[in-house]
């Protein structure tokens, strides 16, 4: 049970992460929100960018939250892995 665990977490991260950095990729270019891709990017991010954008001042015109996030997400998903580690 425990292996599944952690792979699960893995993914889970990993999946996390990549959609803020296609979502932050995806704000450069001028897309509908319509967009099944957006939509479907902005769906999966938004519970973790808004209460991040609550806290973290953007910088002029760039909002640095999707990095934070990810930031988070990398010392998150080490904080787990090592107590999942910890019970074995």
């Amino acid at each position: 049970m425990l292996p599944f665990l952690m792979n699960f977490t893995d993914i889970l991260f990993s999946v996390l992460t990549y959609a803020i950095f296609g979502r932050a990729l995806l704000s450069w270019f001028r897309l509908a929100p319509s967009n099944p891709l957006v939509r479907m990017l902005n769906d999966v991010t938004e519970p973790v960018l808004v209460p991040l954008r609550r806290v973290v001042p953007t910088l002029g015109f760039i909002d640095i939250t999707p990095l934070v996030a990810i930031i988070l997400l990398q010392v998150l998903h080490g904080m787990v892995r090592a107590a999942l580690q910890g019970s074995l």
